[in-house]
């Protein structure tokens, strides 16, 4: 089962909600979590994360 996790890299920048909303949300404490375990949607995001901070297991 895949697994998308936000580790504590994140900035709460919201580059991850721009390009999977659907995905990604940020949260009550201002950092991003993911809502569903959307790989393809997940890879994008990692990739667009300026801190690394998404991490996409298969």
């Amino acid at each position: 089962m895949a697994k998308i996790t936000v580790n504590e890299n994140c900035i709460g920048c919201g580059a991850c909600t721009g390009v999977a909303p659907e995905t990604f949300e940020i949260g009550d404490d201002g950092l991003a979590k993911a809502i569903n375990e959307d790989v393809e949607a997940g890879k994008e995001a990692a990739e667009t994360c300026p801190v690394e901070a998404i991490e996409v297991e298969e």
